[in-house]
């Protein structure tokens, strides 16, 4: 078995756009730098908004707009709890990079039988793929939706852009974050203007964030999906990568240094996805759920829904958005297979031949007609077995003293992030129960 790489030793080239920005995080790291802390902050943004991708993606758009559509503001508790969880499996994620010098694959490639390393590799492929199905799906909706193609072509032409977004990664991180980050900021946009024109009542929006409740059987279920669709399993891994290798030290108060800047990274980051989530089903509710239009359960249906609602600017922004996300989502799918396949087995094959075999399935999908929702319903089922296989090996390996040194939990910090580990198991397993056997 491999060696683990030591401390300060970088598994992969810098790329010369990065350097600058690597010269001045170690320059806020040394003390040197005299600039504003906003400026000191900057080097280190962006591994968190590239995670946050995968909460915006175009499943939580079929949720929340089905949330919304049916329980108004009910339910926008979940989506602050949701928000609360993710920042704490993702800043847990991000800790592992920059204690170890290992990402998460890595990890358990070292700690774990070989074997059982094997599984978790197949696990974790089929777990990318399905997430990667969703998130094609989606972007390919929204180019059919706004350019009025066949969903076919609208493949296609994912396929494409997507492509070309992947080609960013030969010019270094830094270009590919201002991407992602951009596209991110396009969804938040979009959101924000829709809720200005959705004009939704504030007052009720605040009781239901601060008295969380259900209404029936139907609610309780949507909650469970909300919640259950929080983490997505293949972002573990890659926060964990980008952050192991950005501004690499071996100092333990250097890496705490980093550590704390990146929780400013993920708390923005996180924040960031969770008002657009909110903004989703804000949105549904005051325009499908005080309209009369409860039955709201198709991505297709809400865009044609909003034109005679809210006027055609709303449904364009909406189909922006949609597209925005699913770009975004499905490129950082593949990088996060990239991942899982050199942490687990060491080996690695070309970004076009792995975006080509993640996206075949969806283009299949496509082809033979079958209905996209119900393809993205189904693809979370599978993406919600793989959840274990990244969450209790996260919080195993960030309780060690002997792996995290400085940077080990809290006693308290392993408590959460236990309980909030068997929640999520325990409620994906539910919606898994109820999509299945009910």
């Amino acid at each position: 078995m491999p060696e683990p790489r030591p401390p300060g030793e970088r598994s992969e080239p810098v790329a010369d756009r990065d350097r600058e920005t690597i010269r001045a995080a170690q320059a806020v790291l040394q003390g040197e730098s005299s600039v504003p802390f906003y400026r000191r902050l900057l080097p280190f943004l962006g591994p968190a908004f590239i995670a946050s991708v995968a909460y915006v993606d175009p499943g939580n758009f079929a949720t929340n707009i089905q949330a919304g559509a049916q329980f108004g503001y009910l339910l926008i508790w979940v989506i602050l709890a949701s928000n609360l969880i993710a920042m704490l499996i993702q800043s847990l994620a991000a800790k592992l990079g920059i204690a170890t010098g290992m990402n998460l694959a890595e990890m358990s490639r070292e700690h774990f039988p070989f074997p059982v390393v094997l599984g978790m590799w197949f696990i974790a492929e089929l777990v990318a793929m399905a997430t990667d199905l969703a998130e094609f799906l989606g972007a390919a909706v929204g180019f059919n939706l706004l350019l009025d193609v066949p969903l076919l072509i609208a493949g296609f032409l994912t396929a494409i852009a997507t492509y070309l977004i992947l080609g960013l990664q030969s010019r270094g991180f830094r270009p590919l974050e201002a991407v992602i980050t951009t596209m991110i900021g396009v969804i938040a946009a979009s959101y924000l203007v829709e809720v200005l024109l959705g004009r939704p009542d504030w007052g009720e929006i605040g009781r239901a964030m601060v008295s969380p409740r259900f209404a029936g059987q139907e609610s309780v279920l949507l909650a469970v999906g909300i919640l259950g669709a929080t983490v997505m399993p293949h972002v573990i891994f890659l926060h964990s990568h980008l952050t192991q290798n950005r501004v690499v030290v071996s100092r333990e108060d250097l890496k705490r240094r980093i550590y704390h800047f990146e929780i400013l990274d993920v708390v923005l980051a996180m924040g960031v996805a969770g008002l657009v989530n909110g903004a989703m089903l804000v949105t549904a509710a005051a325009t499908f759920h005080d309209t009369g239009y409860q039955n709201i359960a198709s991505i297709q249906e809400a865009y044609r829904t909003l034109t005679p609602l809210l006027g055609p600017l709303s449904a364009l922004l909406f189909g922006v958005a949609l597209l925005a996300s699913g770009l975004s989502s499905s490129t950082v799918g593949t990088m996060a297979g990239q991942v899982v396949m050199q942490g687990y087995l060491h080996r690695q094959i070309p970004i076009w031949a792995r975006r080509g075999l993640t996206m075949l399935p969806a283009l299949v999908v496509i082809a033979l007609g079958v209905d996209a929702t119900r393809t993205l319903v189904i693809s979370q089922v599978v993406l919600s077995f793989g959840l274990p296989f990244a969450l209790v090996p996260l919080v195993l390996f960030t309780r060690k003293r002997a792996i995290m040194k400085g940077l080990v939990n809290h006693p308290l910090t392993t408590l959460l992030a236990t309980a909030v580990t068997l929640l999520i198991i325990c409620l994906n397993f539910l919606l898994i129960y109820q999509l299945v056997v009910i």
